[in-house]
């Protein structure tokens, strides 16, 4: 296999020399230090090819040795990739600057790069609030669950803001509907706190609240409440990765409960993935974000939902009931996003991919 060494006083300037000379699918073989400069061993992706034809395949293994190199090389494309940008990013001072807020207030690189891939020469950030606008879905006043109606379960994991925000819902429709067109609901008995504060919050509101503890007990607790504008369920909190949280969502299928998944707009990314990928059900009809008078930036939550389709249906911004819960205005809710940007510091977003799959569809 023909090689070539690149020395350069850093690793992003080596992998520039590399693909200069060899192209995009050049084959990294090493990347040490060599002194005070580093350097980096390629080979042309021929070399790749060659090395197939030489080897024989077996019929047990596709190609063994084979197909690690090649799994390799895809990683170490990927790597490239983020440390260096894309090309037009790198003749296109505009974007890297457009790129860089995206970053800092907590956007992932995947988004990012396919915004950035879509966006006209000359265009700036305006250009992207306007794309986010397009690509963030809230209700329509017809789909407020406050004014249409039925039963709701509030679903995520603990101290997302459930209790209180059940507490919310309640009081707008305590005063559209009165207090005797509203029930609470609560599944956690574990935790005598959590009553009690659902209970107080009742006492308060005038509305009555139960408790229940299996499918068959929220089934006939439902059964009696089947004259009331609005049922409002207070879940158990439960982390993304407790077993429980499959139990749970059979348990609201059981009795025919949708629900609203609540997003603590403080978690990162990852954390928020994974809540995402867990809670996500075909009974849950959109999302809270909440806890965003406390969130350092709030691209994350943005970001999570944009990727998911997801659908927002209020704001959650504090702990005072009712006051803290807020229709939804995306230009005002993005403005508070890109407003951090003075303040915002770097998050790990920066580095993290997300499948460029999962963004199909949406209105680039």
């Amino acid at each position: 296999m023909n090689t070539k060494s690149f020395l350069a006083a850093n690793s992003r300037e080596a992998l520039r020399m590399v693909r200069a000379e060899l192209g995009e699918e050049a084959i990294i073989l090493s990347n040490r230090k060599v002194g005070e400069q580093v350097e980096i061993v390629a080979a042309h992706h021929e070399a790749l090819t060659g090395l197939a034809q030489a080897q024989p395949l077996q019929a047990a293994s596709p190609s063994g040795l084979l197909g690690e190199i090649r799994a390799l090389h895809d990683n170490l494309l990927s790597q490239i990739s983020a440390l260096t940008g894309s090309g037009v990013q790198r003749t296109d001072p505009q974007k890297a600057r457009v790129q860089r807020s995206l970053l800092k207030v907590g956007f992932s690189q995947g988004l990012a790069d396919q915004i950035l891939e879509k966006m006209p020469s000359g265009a700036g950030l305006d250009w992207v609030l306007k794309v986010m606008e397009r690509n963030l879905r809230c209700v329509s006043g017809s789909e407020d669950i406050v004014q249409r109606g039925g039963t709701y379960a509030l679903v995520g994991p603990t101290g997302v803001g459930k209790t209180t925000t059940t507490a919310k819902l309640a009081a707008r429709a305590v005063v559209r509907f009165g207090a005797d067109k509203v029930a609470l609901i609560t599944t956690d008995s574990y935790r005598i706190g959590a009553f009690e504060q659902l209970r107080i919050y009742g006492q308060i509101l005038g509305v009555p609240v139960q408790t229940v503890r299996d499918t068959a007990d929220l089934q006939l607790t439902l059964a009696s409440l089947k004259q009331k504008h609005l049922v409002l369920i207070d879940t158990i909190g439960m982390g993304q990765r407790d077993s429980r949280v499959v139990d749970q969502a059979a348990m609201l299928d059981a009795a025919g409960v949708q629900r609203l998944l609540l997003l603590n707009a403080t978690s990162n990314l990852h954390t928020l993935e994974d809540v995402v990928r867990v809670y996500r059900h075909a009974g849950v009809i959109g999302c809270i974000p909440t806890k965003l008078d406390e969130a350092a930036s709030m691209g994350g939550v943005l970001d999570v939902m944009i990727r998911h389709r997801l659908v927002m249906h209020y704001l959650a911004n504090g702990q005072r009931v009712p006051e803290d819960l807020q229709e939804v205005s995306l230009p005002y809710l993005l403005h508070c996003t890109f407003n951090s940007l003075e303040t915002a510091g770097h998050t790990a977003a920066s580095v993290l991919e997300f499948p460029q799959t999962a963004l199909a569809g949406h209105a680039f």
